[in-house]
């Protein structure tokens, strides 16, 4: 599995980590932020948060793919069609679950909006993806990069999806389950993406 990365894919490739870093870096930071002082929240600080993480998320997974397409072809891979289906159906399965999390959840829920204004939280419940899948937007949502990844044979574009998962999961756990820990109390229905998001795309 011979590989080919010039110094062109290699910089391709760090950017891409770079604006995952950025990405979550800013929401990690930002939301945290609100989580420790009340006077950073509200509405307007929700709306400054929402814009600001929506260009930084869509940046991200414009990035992304863009690794995918300006590396491809630096993996060679066995029975390439199989590998390449295997991929559709990779993008396939990722996108419909996102999508259906991200319906679920809602607007709102996708950005975060408990963090600066707690008391509009609605009850939290058990729907769509969430009622078989305990993270659903940060897990099998993340299907799609891999998938794009296999078909168009990146080995950046590999690389940039386990690295892009493994950082916003790392965010999941140190700042977004122990606020829905706290905000809701205990394990159960909080411990489970309902209420916030994402951006990603990725």
């Amino acid at each position: 599995m011979p590989l080919h990365l010039p110094l062109l894919d290699l910089l391709a490739l760090g950017y891409s980590l770079v604006s995952r870093v950025a990405y979550v870096m800013y929401i990690g930071l930002a939301l945290r932020r609100a989580d420790a002082d009340p006077a950073t929240r509200g509405a307007a600080a929700y709306a400054r948060f929402r814009r600001r993480a929506a260009f930084l998320m869509y940046h991200d997974g414009v990035v992304f793919v863009a690794v995918c397409l300006l590396t491809r072809g630096t993996l060679d891979l066995p029975l390439p069609l199989a590998w390449r289906a295997a991929g559709a159906a990779l993008v396939a399965l990722g996108v419909a679950v996102k999508l259906w999390a991200a319906a679920t959840l809602g607007a709102d829920g996708y950005y975060w909006r408990n963090f600066f204004e707690p008391e509009s939280r609605p009850a939290p419940r058990i729907a769509g993806p969430y009622r078989w899948l305990r993270n659903p937007m940060y897990t099998v949502g993340y299907l799609q990069t891999y998938g794009l990844a296999l078909l168009v044979a990146s080995v950046p574009g590999l690389a940039a999806a386990a690295f892009s998962q493994g950082a916003i999961l790392a965010f999941y756990r140190l700042v977004e389950r122990p606020h829905y820990k706290r905000l809701y109390g205990g394990g159960g229905a909080s411990g489970r993406r309902r209420l916030s998001t994402s951006q990603e795309t990725g």
